[in-house]
């Protein structure tokens, strides 16, 4: 259903109907809380973002707050910040709830970007620290030539890429007869067999990665690069898998990781290709929200481990994880852990931190690979149209390397992360994933 626009009345004020009432701080769920302590620990930088380039004219600073007091108000999670009254560093962390919706502190325009000099200004804002005294999140206006962008960025323990993008999606003009956004999976989906949870718990307890020449320390500053793969060059990689035999095509997130796999094979690092051994593997983040959940934020997801093999033939290394994809039921694997991780008692232990440490190692898994289909349908903003879209992931302790894919219409757009020590990776890594997209299509 087309969303009408704000009423002519709020076009120049920002007294939207909003919240105005405080909330007793409430404890954080687990994956709030885990985000929230590895950036207050000062071990990284937890910034996540959704990037969505418009083509058309920019709206006026002042008409996107208006929009936004419009339009994001009623989300109360966006009047979230971690509280200050934590007693001590071993206290479980808590999230306060402020009274107000603020736009004019948190929607900016930012000075204006050639095409060349985007993906260096995005980086900056995206490693810019968000204000401490307000709650996490920030929209920047960035007008380029022949349209602008957007930049949603916020601290990853208030909302996960799904949540940015379900506010994005709200703050946007939507074309009559949009379907709405895919979630996780049906609220009536088959429960799995208590043995075979059992089996998945044990088996994500594994150590399945090993040490790569990339890992290591992790520095606050961020390096970006955004290849924009055409829809026929996927789909026509998505159907390199077809034979006499099978009618089916390769998934895209199958493609996106295999492709992941060769880029990391010929790309080599400091100079040498990695070596064809397994433990590879990447973090494949899986949104669990059923159908009724979609409009849900915070963080509501679970990793799935995915091998990536270094075989040398790109459809050998296709056919190797799209086979894996379907066999391992990611999304029921997915759904038992979360239920698992936010059945967990709420208190800083020895033991959780352990596993924390253990999870972000390099012995659990080798880089961060999220890759994301969006609805179909036209997104505008005013008379500029929604042209493609990018997510920016936090690095993790000792993973210095990220690699995300969001397709959305005709455009799917590759981004590698990285932090700034190892800066010479982003745009051969990005460029080489879509050469081996190209090399799948034939």
């Amino acid at each position: 259903m087309t969303r009408p626009a704000p009423p002519s009345h709020l076009a120049a004020s920002s007294t939207a109907p909003e919240h105005t009432t405080s909330r007793p701080s409430t404890a954080m769920p687990p994956l709030d809380a885990w985000m929230h302590r590895q950036q207050s620990s000062g071990g990284s930088n937890m910034t996540a973002a959704l990037l969505a380039w418009f083509e058309g004219p920019p709206p006026a600073l002042s008409a996107l707050r208006s929009m936004a007091q419009y339009r994001l108000a009623p989300y109360e999670r966006l009047r979230q910040m971690p509280s200050a009254a934590e007693p001590a560093e071993d206290s479980w962390p808590l999230w306060s709830t402020g009274p107000h919706f603020e736009a004019a502190h948190h929607i900016v325009e930012c000075p204006g970007a050639a095409s060349t000099e985007l993906e260096e200004d995005i980086a900056a804002l995206f490693s810019a620290p968000l204000d401490p005294r307000r709650p996490p999140w920030q929209l920047h206006l960035i007008p380029t030539t022949g349209g602008f962008v957007l930049l949603f960025r916020a601290h990853h323990a208030l909302l996960d890429g799904r949540s940015i993008a379900t506010l994005l999606r709200a703050l946007f003009d939507e074309t009559a007869g949009l379907r709405p956004p895919r979630a996780g999976g049906p609220a009536t989906a088959e429960t799995p067999s208590h043995a075979r949870q059992l089996s998945w718990i044990l088996g994500d307890l594994l150590p399945k990665g090993r040490p790569l020449p990339f890992h290591g320390p992790v520095d606050p500053h961020r390096v970006l690069s955004f290849r924009q793969v055409p829809r026929e060059e996927l789909d026509a990689a998505r159907a390199s898998l077809r034979s006499a035999a099978s009618a089916e095509r390769a998934s895209t997130n199958a493609v996106f990781l295999a492709a992941t796999a060769g880029a990391l094979r010929t790309l080599g690092v400091t100079g040498r290709p990695l070596p064809a051994l397994p433990g590879i593997c990447a973090l494949v983040p899986v949104d669990v929200r059923t159908s009724e959940e979609s409009q849900l934020l915070g963080n509501h997801y679970a990793t799935v481990r995915v091998p990536l093999p270094q075989l040398g033939d790109a459809r050998e290394r296709l056919a190797a994880v799209d086979s894996f994809i379907r066999r391992a039921a990611i999304g029921a694997r997915a759904r038992a852990q979360a239920a698992v991780v936010s059945s967990r008692p709420r208190k800083i232990t020895p033991l959780s931190n352990a596993a924390g440490r253990y999870v972000d190692s390099p012995r659990y898994f080798s880089l961060l690979c999220s890759s994301v289909s969006t609805h179909a349908g036209e997104l505008t903003i005013g008379s500029a149209r929604l042209t493609a879209m990018a997510a920016i992931p936090p690095l993790g302790p000792g993973h210095p390397l990220a690699v995300t894919a969001i397709h959305h219409g005709t455009t799917s757009v590759v981004t590698a992360v990285t932090d700034h020590s190892h800066r010479d990776l982003a745009q051969p890594l990005a460029e080489r994933i879509h050469d081996e997209i190209r090399i799948l299509a034939g």
